[in-house]
């Protein structure tokens, strides 16, 4: 008789039994590379249980621990009279510290000299590394791996979203463990590509700055300083620059001034505006398939399909098409808790779209006023300022923009539109280059964990 080869059925030898759990018995090498020995993880880490008792009066170091392996960094230094948990650990310099939380998330990662000597609650653990067999970067970014967070979720226990890792089947997770020549030439290679990948993002927050500074310089505007001082002296504002009663009105108008251009509002030139529309309440429908946008789909200058809602298809035709956005519209978040203000010019691909009444439509006239130029002023400081003065008045805390408070927002006025237009040009210059540095800086970044990862896991 013929024997047939059994592909169900799983077999471990009972001698190599360690726990009654499914990743334990059969989720070891699974999707390693077979190219390196397999070490379990206690026998390089040793969980060390210093206690601290917290005392009134002297400064505690507390840490926090970035999900995906983004390492540790001080949380605070604070008191111990305002630290309730008077039980603690003690956690030093170069030890390996998780959250027993959030391991299936990542929480991994290497105690940096700013945490030495510092405190940590039951919640999280802290080991001893024996240097000789590992160094903990690289276990920081083995563990800081989708693949490894898939194991940390089998040996993690609890209900809802406090499932507990569990410490036994954690230091028995067997991982390759190449030599440490070998994991010093992977952390070199890796920590280069993050080095080039953080220089690139600098240079797309420095390039940010510069927009903004080059829209304010040919604007004439003033950039609001920080009132770091307390001025108990007279403060005087001239009368011609009021707009409204008030005394946060009048005190924020003083910051709004051009030295080159007339600072105009909508309400003041109303022919500046072909439609101003506040979007409809829509009749929802879940297994439509037209569907409209709400403040979550407008972000910065970016239109986000993956937050639309699906309406009645029979509501929508009822709307009039002049509604719709058009290529050239200006669409402004009107409400919610840190979104409101946020401005995204209406590009070819975005026509025809419905906008719910959370939302606001800005037309201007095309021969008098750069749409996306108005969009760059909107979403600079100098715009979000006023947006934050109506958000925060005093006298009605309105939380509302409206049509009526968007009509009063004040920008420079350059009648010349060629000169609008060579503005706007140099800005999406500077902006299609942060763009290219930021993509590289990503791809980077990518490359540097997929390299790793390609190494370390043989199904990748």
């Amino acid at each position: 008789m013929q024997a047939t080869r059994n592909t169900h059925l799983k077999f471990v030898d009972f001698t190599h039994l360690v726990s009654w759990s499914s990743y334990a018995l059969l989720g070891k090498n699974l999707i390693y590379t077979q190219k390196y020995s397999f070490v379990r993880i206690g026998e390089f880490l040793k969980r060390n249980k210093e206690q601290v008792q917290i005392e009134d009066g002297v400064l505690y170091k507390r840490p926090t621990i970035r999900i995906n392996g983004n390492g540790i960094s001080l949380r605070d230094e604070i008191d111990g009279k305002n630290i309730g948990t008077k039980n603690q650990f003690r956690i030093y310099k170069d030890q390996f510290l998780l959250s027993k939380i959030d391991a299936r998330n990542g929480a991994f990662g290497v105690v940096p000299q700013e945490l030495d000597k510092g405190i940590i609650t039951g919640n999280f653990w802290t080991f001893d590394v024996d240097y000789n067999l590992i160094n903990p970067h690289y276990l920081t970014l083995l563990t800081g791996t989708k693949e490894f967070q898939k194991l940390c979720q089998t040996a993690s226990v609890g209900t809802t979203n406090r499932n507990y890792l569990q410490e036994d089947l954690f230091l028995n997770f067997e991982i390759p463990l190449p030599k440490l020549t070998e994991q010093e030439n992977f952390l070199s290679n890796y920590n280069n590509k993050i080095k080039q990948a953080n220089k690139l993002a600098k240079q797309t927050i420095e390039l940010e700055h510069e927009i903004e500074t080059y829209l304010y310089e040919s604007l004439g505007l003033l950039k609001k300083k920080a009132n770091k001082t307390k001025n108990n002296s007279l403060q005087t504002i001239e009368f011609d620059s009021i707009q409204e009663w008030g005394l946060d009105k009048i005190l924020s108008s003083s910051v709004k001034k051009s030295s080159k251009f007339t600072l105009v509002s909508i309400e003041e030139k109303p022919f500046l505006v072909v439609n101003l529309f506040r979007g409809k309440s829509p009749m929802y429908k879940d297994d439509s398939n037209k569907f409209i946008l709400n403040q979550k789909c407008n972000r910065w200058n970016e239109i986000d399909m993956s937050y639309v809602k699906f309406v009645d298809e029979h509501w929508l035709k009822s709307v009039d098409n002049n509604n719709l956005t058009k290529e050239g519209d200006v669409l402004i978040n009107s409400t919610g808790e840190g979104t409101i203000g946020r401005a995204t010019y209406i590009k070819k691909e975005n026509e025809g779209l419905l906008y719910d009444s959370h939302l606001l439509l800005l037309r201007f006239d095309k021969t008098k006023v750069n749409a996306e130029l108005f969009v760059e002023i909107f979403n600079s400081e100098y715009g979000q300022n006023q947006v934050n003065d109506i958000k925060s008045a005093q006298a009605t805390k309105q939380t509302e923009l409206g049509t009526s408070n968007l009509a009063k927002i004040q920008f420079p006025l350059i009648e010349d539109l060629t000169t609008q237009n060579k503005i706007i040009a140099k800005i999406k210059a500077l902006r299609a280059n942060r763009r290219l540095l930021l993509d590289k800086s990503l791809e980077l970044t990518k490359n540097a964990i997929q390299e790793f990862e390609n190494a370390i896991f043989s199904s990748l």
